[in-house]
């Protein structure tokens, strides 16, 4: 396989820092490549010397010759006096010429630029819309290569399963820096590293990249002993956690759990659940027949929503959907048009919002984090001012730095830092993992996993979702609040299904999150009690519903081997049957579970 672009004894440096430091590596035709890096480890320098934007200090890049590559970073320059059309079709003089190539009417809605406008004048754009616009301009071309920086960051959930879905479908080569977990594992083969100068190459995505660097310091026995108890962590969620990750080859399952075989779970809910009520009782949030608008459109329609002690809740739903609105609610920062909110007596609340909160910039990191406070107890940890802003972020030398000297990613962290301290036991995340590298989101999936209070997280990264919430909700758009007891699938399938913003999504929706009593959007409530048998009958018919998709997974491979058996067809073919009604049955029963807490 020929490379396309190859690197060789590249060295970068800014001021006295190197970057780079004799690096040789290539891109490969086909090869979808995932970087990963510290911030300011140099992960951007790589990209841009490998595109070409910036000229190494020594060493040699080249390229095969008529190489079709785009390239977007994080910079957005547009055509002053551009519109969109003019951006994203320039190669396109008339309507019906772009209209009728259905990739790049999948590009046009997969990315949003219809709901943009495109006639809309880039002048007018928001940073988002400026990243999705330059992103659909490139993915347009007809390309060999596509270098990204960070393309997910301003992307819904929604948004990031179209792009690698589309990514994966255009089988071109990809170079792409994220810190998104799930858009890494699903489009990469490939991971680089950029650690000190040098870059690892690993084979395979984050999951297989989190268990090359653990064996890596585990077979080394080094001192990075707290990173290495991390990962392992990490590896335990793994294998644990979401069903989407278990079709890793055999080998690196069972080497995965020698690894992590004394690693206990990463949470221990129930012991979460009883610290969690100590502290904050029975009432914790409640919107009580709460009507919610935001200008013309109504987010909220009399709806009740009861969020309890301990209750780890994901938000999600498209840009624009109104979950930054509703979160101010929670927060009670703003008022309803009708209804109430209520806050337990005992709740110390703490709201990270997207917008950077006013920090003490005369202050150096540590004093601005211990102006707060000198030492917090986050669950079973108890740190100090310093710990916890290593933790996210903030190694030693750099907690001297002043505030007024921070980036826009480095203030955010330190605005999350600084709100923990304050030890609250209700948190409000909004968008928590942007400007967060891979080492520091899992020291804050970390902290959250032991953290024992309420929890609502709005994020586009659906890793950490599945990662720290137990429970997820969505906004679709229909004046409800729609519990998704499938998670981000559930999500995307009934997205998928109901493509019309404001469109029903019929009988099967619900208007709770959370634990404790649930309001059924007026058709009655449900006790805490029937809660409990329904999701307990659920989660039993869901275990079932895996034991029968398993039988008939076997049967199918079964009929497939006797192929040139006619009675042993016949008997299969039996069986097969016997087990299709199974299934068809118990899927209606679950159907029906569901829909008793409507």
């Amino acid at each position: 396989m020929a490379n396309l672009v190859n690197l060789e004894s590249v060295s970068k440096s800014y001021g006295e820092r190197m970057l780079l430091d004799g690096v040789s590596l290539g891109v490969g035709e086909g090869e979808r490549i995932g970087v990963v890096g510290l911030n300011g480890g140099g992960k951007t320098t790589l990209l841009e010397v490998l595109a070409g934007l910036t000229p190494p200090d020594s060493g040699r890049v080249s390229r095969v010759r008529d190489l079709r590559m785009r390239v977007v970073t994080q910079r957005t320059a547009l055509p002053e006096g551009s519109t969109v059309r003019d951006v994203v079709l320039a190669e396109y003089a008339a309507e019906h010429e772009w209209a009728a190539d259905a990739r790049v009417r999948s590009i046009v809605d997969g990315l949003g630029i219809s709901a943009i406008g495109l006639e809309t004048p880039t002048a007018t754009l928001s940073g988002g819309e400026r990243r999705r616009v330059s992103l659909a301009a490139a993915l347009v071309a007809e390309l060999d290569l596509v270098v990204l920086d960070e393309p997910t960051n301003h992307l819904d959930i929604e948004g990031v399963r179209w792009l690698a879905d589309h990514l994966l479908a255009r089988r071109i080569s990809l170079v792409v820096v994220t810190h998104d977990r799930w858009f890494l594992d699903t489009v990469c083969g490939r991971t680089w590293e950029v650690v000190g100068g040098s870059v690892e190459q690993y084979e395979g995505g984050y999951a297989d990249w989190v268990y090359a660097r653990a064996e890596r310091a585990r077979l080394a026995a080094t001192a990075e002993e707290k990173r290495q108890n991390l990962a392992r962590k990490e590896l335990a969620w793994l294998q644990r956690g979401a069903k989407a990750r278990t079709s890793k080859p055999r080998y690196r399952v069972e080497a995965a759990e020698s690894l992590i075989s004394d690693v206990p779970p990463p949470r221990d809910s129930v012991e979460l659940l009883t610290f969690a009520k100590r502290r904050l009782g029975k009432t914790v949030l409640e919107l009580e027949d709460v009507t919610l608008g935001a200008g013309e459109r109504t987010l909220l329609d009399d709806v009740t929503w009861r969020i309890g002690p301990g209750d780890r809740i994901g938000l999600v739903g498209v840009n624009g959907s109104g979950k930054t609105t509703l979160l101010r609610l929670l927060a009670g920062e703003s008022e309803p048009e009708t209804g109430r909110r209520i806050e337990g007596k005992t709740v110390r609340l703490a709201h990270l919002r997207q917008e950077l909160d006013d920090l003490p910039g005369d202050l150096r990191v540590l004093q601005a984090v211990e102006a707060v406070a000198g030492r917090v107890t986050l669950g079973k940890q108890e740190l100090s001012a310093s710990q916890l802003a290593e933790k996210l972020g903030f190694p030693p030398a750099r907690q001297w730095t002043p505030v007024d000297d921070l980036s826009g990613g480095e203030r955010r962290r330190l605005q999350l830092v600084r709100l923990l301290m304050a030890e609250p036991n209700v948190l409000l995340l909004d968008e928590p993992t942007n400007d967060l590298d891979i080492d520091t989101l899992q020291q804050l999936e970390d902290l959250l996993d032991s953290w024992p209070g309420t929890l609502v997280v709005v994020s586009h990264d659906r890793y950490l979702v599945e990662r720290v919430c137990d429970t997820v909700v969505a906004l679709f758009g229909d004046g409800k609040i729609t519990h998704l007891p499938g998670g981000i699938d559930e999500y995307l399938t009934r997205r998928a299904q109901a493509p019309a913003p404001n469109g029903p999504l019929g009988s099967a929706e619900r208007n709770q999150g959370g634990l404790g009593e649930r309001s059924a959007g007026g058709n009655g409530k449900v006790s805490a009690a029937e809660w409990r048998a329904v999701t307990k009958e659920l989660a039993r018919l869901e275990r079932r519903l895996d034991v029968v998709h398993e039988k008939e997974a076997k049967l199918h491979d079964a009929l497939a081997a006797a192929a040139t058996e006619p009675e042993r067809l016949m008997e299969l073919n039996s069986e097969l049957k016997a087990v299709q009604a199974e299934k068809d049955e118990l899927e209606q029963k679950w159907l029906e579970t569901s829909e008793a807490v409507e």
